[in-house]
């Protein structure tokens, strides 16, 4: 692993629909993955000259086919995983979003979703700080 670390903004969807919210499990198949079974909110890479607002939504449909509309910024966290032997500082921002239907249809990077009450993130293996995240919506 090289020493350098790369650091990386990341936009996170918290989608809210009829109280609940969605979480999605990341694929063993998933190259650039670090946490496969584990489950995470829609979203990722805030790529250079690109806004948060428009990486969030091509996230979004990327990786659940779901159309958003982005609302207010609900919490930051940072995490640091490698990634193909690179050291990695990613800097999240979730916002809370809502979609006008649940019809889900995952990337092949993720294998499973739930549409969950959020107090029962425990039930879920989530990638951190997603209880955290979670626990503010209660």
């Amino acid at each position: 692993m090289e020493n350098k670390i790369l650091q990386r903004i990341a936009g996170k969807a918290v989608i809210v629909h009829e109280e609940k919210v969605l979480i999605i499990r990341e694929s063993a198949k998933y190259d650039d993955g670090t946490r496969a079974g584990k489950y995470d909110f829609p979203g990722g890479r805030v790529e250079p000259g690109e806004s948060l607002h428009t990486a969030l939504v091509r996230e979004t449909k990327e990786e659940c086919g779901l159309d958003i509309e982005i609302g207010k910024p609900i919490f930051v966290g940072e995490w640091s995983p490698i990634v193909k032997n690179m050291q990695l500082q990613i800097f999240g921002l979730f916002l809370k979003c809502v979609t006008t239907h649940t019809n889900v249809v995952l990337s092949q990077d993720h294998d499973d979703y739930q549409w969950i009450n959020p107090s029962d993130y425990d039930k879920y293996d989530l990638i951190p700080p997603n209880k955290e995240v979670l626990r503010g919506l209660l």
